[in-house]
């Protein structure tokens, strides 16, 4: 199942980036982006050596490649990037596509 994943590299204020993506971000993600099937999200508290170089990190999982590339370029997913870019004021998240390994 192919998935985007997105990297908030560290806001300038992070209780406000915190509260604006647990307040506005995440509901946004679940009403506005068709065809997701899971979605994953998580602080990032740190690495092994100390701080890290991202805030969040998020999964959106889709049935297909063609699915999440029609997810994205929709109006809702164009209206969820958009607000993404807005409340990373640390800079614009890393945004990757991929697929889980199937285990063997």
């Amino acid at each position: 199942m192919p998935k985007l994943i997105v990297l908030y590299p560290p806001p300038v204020d992070a209780a406000t980036f915190e509260r604006r993506y647990s307040a506005e971000h995440v509901p946004m993600v679940f009403e506005k982006i068709p065809g997701l099937k899971k979605f994953v999200a998580a602080r990032v508290l740190g690495t092994p050596a100390g701080t890290a170089p991202y805030q969040r990190v998020a999964e959106l999982y889709f049935e297909s490649a063609a699915s999440l590339q029609a997810a994205i370029a929709s109006p809702g997913g164009q209206t969820t990037v958009a607000h993404a870019m807005e409340i990373s004021t640390g800079g614009p998240p890393v945004v990757l596509i991929a697929e889980d390994d199937e285990p063997n």
